[in-house]
C-alpha cells in the first residue's frame, strides 16, 4: 500500500483523480511560477520599473527554461520552499544586466500563492463541469423513477410511504445549493498575491497598488487590494465548501448503501463489487467510497483550520501544513464527484411501481 493512496498503484483507480492531481504536480507548479515571473516583468515594464530589454529576456527565457530539479530539491531542504533556488536559476540563465530584474520587488510567497491560485482555477473548472453533469443525471433519475414508491426511514426505522422523487430531491437540493455558491467562492478565491517581503510593496511606493492591479489583470485574476500572506480565510472558505460538497455526496452514498441492502432491495445498480468468498455478494462499492471520501475530507478540513493562525507577517509552519492538506482535499473532492457521477449513472431502478 502506498503511503499516499491517491496516487498509489492500487487504490488510485478508486479514490484518486489524475486530472485534479496533475494540477498539483511539480510540472504544473513550476509552469505557474514561471508564468507569474513573466507576467510580473511585463507589468513592471508598463510602469517603467524595469527596462523593456529585461522584460523581453525574461519572457524569452520562459520558452526554453528547464529548471535543475535536483538543485531545487536541495534548495527546498535548505530554504523550506522552492522559490529561492528557482529564482537563482532564472537569474543564472538570464545573466546580467537583466538578471537583477527577475522577481523584482516580489517575495517567495507571492510566487507560491499565485501559482496555487492559477492551478486552482483549472481545478475549479473541472469541479464545475462535474457538478453540472451530476445535476443532469439526478434530474434524469427523477424523470425515470420519480413517481415510484419508497418507504421513508426515520431514525433507521420504517416511517411513511414517499415517492422516489422525494428522496432524490433531498440529494439534488443540497448539491444544487453548493453549486450555486460556487461562483462566489471562485470570485473570492481567484486573486493575485503580490505584496513584497513584508506585505507593503515597499519597492514601488505609491504605484505599488496599481502594479498589483495590472499584474492581476495580466494573469486573469482579481486584485484583492491587500496582502493576504497571513489571511488564509478565503482558502479556508474554499476548503469548507469542498467539505460541504463531499458531505452532500456522502449522504447520497449512505442512502444508496442502505437502499441496496438485501432485505430492502430498493435500488438496483448495474456495477457492483464482488467477494472473494461469497459469489452472491453485490457490494455497492462506489456508494461506500462516497462515504469514505466525505469523512476523509472532513478530517482534513479540520486540520486546515490551523492555517488561519499565521504569526506576525509570515508563517512557515502553517504555510507548509497548507501545502500538505490542500492537494489531498482537492483530489478527494474530485474523486467524490467522479464516483458520484459513475454511481448515479449505474442506477437501473429505484423504488417500486406497486403501492407501498
Amino acid at each position: 500500500m502506498s503511503f499516499t493512496p491517491f496516487n498509489g498503484p492500487l487504490l488510485s483507480g478508486l479514490i484518486g483523480d489524475m486530472q485534479i492531481a496533475q494540477q498539483f504536480s511539480i510540472k504544473a507548479d513550476l509552469a505557474a511560477m514561471l508564468r507569474f515571473e513573466i507576467a510580473l516583468a511585463k507589468t513592471q515594464t508598463e510602469f517603467d520599473v524595469i527596462p523593456k530589454a529585461a522584460e523581453k529576456a525574461i519572457a524569452d527565457l520562459g520558452k526554453s527554461f528547464e529548471p535543475d530539479m535536483e538543485a531545487l530539491r536541495t534548495g527546498v531542504i535548505q530554504d523550506g520552499m522552492a522559490v529561492p533556488d528557482f529564482v537563482r536559476q532564472l537569474k543564472a540563465a538570464i545573466s546580467e544586466p537583466h538578471a537583477q530584474y527577475v522577481h523584482f520587488g516580489s517575495t517567495s510567497q507571492d510566487v507560491i500563492d499565485t501559482s496555487a491560485i492559477l492551478r486552482l482555477v483549472e481545478v475549479n473548472a473541472i469541479f464545475e463541469a462535474r457538478l453540472n453533469k451530476l445535476e443532469i443525471h439526478l434530474q434524469s433519475l427523477a424523470e425515470k423513477f420519480g413517481a415510484q414508491g419508497l418507504m421513508a426511514q426515520t431514525r433507521m426505522q420504517q416511517a411513511l410511504p414517499i415517492k422516489v422523487r422525494d428522496r432524490l430531491a433531498s440529494w439534488s437540493r443540497t448539491i444544487h445549493k453548493y453549486q450555486s455558491q460556487f461562483a462566489d467562492i471562485q470570485t473570492s478565491l481567484n486573486i493575485v498575491q503580490f505584496a513584497g517581503p513584508v506585505g507593503t510593496l515597499d519597492k514601488f511606493g505609491d504605484i505599488g497598488p496599481d502594479i498589483r492591479k495590472a499584474l492581476a489583470k495580466e494573469l486573469g485574476l482579481g486584485d484583492p487590494g491587500y496582502a493576504w500572506h497571513t489571511d488564509r480565510s478565503t482558502l479556508c472558505e474554499y476548503v469548507h465548501w469542498m467539505n460541504a460538497v463531499g458531505s452532500a455526496l456522502g449522504k447520497v452514498g449512505q442512502d444508496i448503501v442502505l437502499m441496496a441492502q438485501n432485505e430492502r432491495d430498493e435500488i438496483r445498480l448495474a456495477n457492483t463489487g464482488g467477494s472473494s468468498a461469497m459469489a452472491h455478494k453485490k457490494n455497492p462499492v462506489r456508494a461506500e467510497i462516497l462515504i469514505t471520501l466525505a469523512h476523509f475530507i472532513s478530517v482534513q478540513c479540520a486540520g486546515f483550520q490551523g492555517n488561519l493562525i499565521h504569526e506576525q507577517e509570515r508563517s512557515g509552519a502553517a504555510w507548509t501544513l497548507e501545502w500538505m492538506l490542500l492537494p489531498q482535499i482537492c483530489v478527494a473532492t474530485g474523486a467524490a464527484l467522479n464516483n458520484a457521477i459513475t454511481l448515479v449513472q449505474s442506477i437501473e431502478s429505484i423504488g417500486s411501481e406497486t403501492a407501498i
